[in-house]
């Protein structure tokens, strides 16, 4: 037998790959910026599918929106194109009345002129007086916000020189400035003093009957000359004795916004309150005239620090 060579048997090796020519590496190129036109060009396509069909979907829901917007704006335009009534007047609750009648005299006198922003002015007509003694002619609306903030401090100081019976709760316009502003109303109330005489008269409501405020009460003629010459037929109109005259609210309206008459008169007995400073102030302004008007006030009323303090601010005679 023959002898097998040793060694391992030849083996092909890897075949040659040419490189590119130039004409097809310019072929690649060129595919591959069309790839990337047509990828960009898709992508855009793409897009505005997906901008048409979001259109689609919400164009209801804008549309929705606008009407509602246009019956809100309708509703809101038609409700300030005049006034509207208020919530009714009722009896006051027996705590309002005891907090705003019964101010401790410590508080009056911590307070003195407190926050009050409106000095009355000086009247030379005629006393006005009633029974030989003065008196205090307060004209006011249950719809006017200034009067309803008035009311407060009006009440607090009368209630040093006597009695209110049969007081009410209203409030103000809520079409109107200060909004809904919670007050006491003198309409149906009776007030009795040795020193002082009260007419009060609530001319309108707060109740709207064909786009106006109903009438409620009225003046004598006398005292309707009054209104109308002296206080120009601007509400509040409040003429203590026929020397002194208040045509506004004595403090600023606001510090009432959101408050109760219960939460109002509460705070009547807290020196630090806003309420309390700005209500009190004025009543002691008020106090301090009627002691200039009456014969023999009670001198712990008119010796008393606050009510020292508001005759500072009372205009020379």
């Amino acid at each position: 037998m023959s002898a097998k060579r040793g060694g391992s048997a030849a083996r092909p090796g890897p075949s040659r790959v040419s490189a590119p020519t130039a004409a097809q590496r310019k072929r690649l190129a060129a595919q591959r910026r069309l790839t990337a036109q047509r990828a960009v060009a898709a992508e855009a396509s793409a897009r505005v599918v997906r901008r048409r069909r979001l259109i689609v979907v919400l164009a209801p829901v804008a549309a929705a929106i606008a009407v509602v917007a246009i019956l809100v704006a309708v509703k809101v335009s038609s409700g300030s194109s005049g006034p509207r009534s208020g919530i009714k007047a009722v009896p006051a609750a027996q705590s309002v009345v005891a907090a705003v009648t019964r101010v401790p005299p410590a508080v009056l006198d911590q307070i003195g002129t407190g926050d009050l922003t409106t000095r009355p002015t000086a009247l030379t007509g005629a006393p006005l007086k009633a029974d030989g003694r003065p008196r205090v002619l307060f004209v006011g609306a249950e719809w006017c916000p200034y009067c309803a903030a008035e009311r407060w401090p009006l009440v607090v100081a009368l209630s040093r020189f006597g009695t209110f019976t049969g007081l009410g709760e209203v409030s103000s316009s809520p079409s109107d400035l200060f909004p809904n502003t919670a007050t006491l109303t003198l309409h149906g109330a009776s007030y009795s003093s040795k020193y002082v005489s009260l007419t009060a008269k609530e001319i309108y409501s707060n109740q709207v009957s064909g786009g106006s405020y109903q009438p409620l009460e009225t003046l004598d003629a006398a005292d309707e000359a009054l209104f109308k010459s002296v206080g120009k037929s601007g509400f509040p109109f409040l003429d203590l004795g026929g020397k002194y005259l208040i045509s506004n609210a004595g403090y600023d309206p606001g510090v009432l916004k959101g408050k109760t008459q219960a939460q109002i008169a509460a705070a009547l007995s807290n020196p630090t309150s806003p309420i309390a400073k700005a209500i009190n102030g004025s009543a002691n302004m008020i106090t301090a005239a009627v002691c200039t008007l009456a014969a023999n006030p009670p001198a712990q009323v008119c010796t008393s620090p606050g009510v020292i303090s508001g005759t500072t601010v009372l205009p020379s005679p």
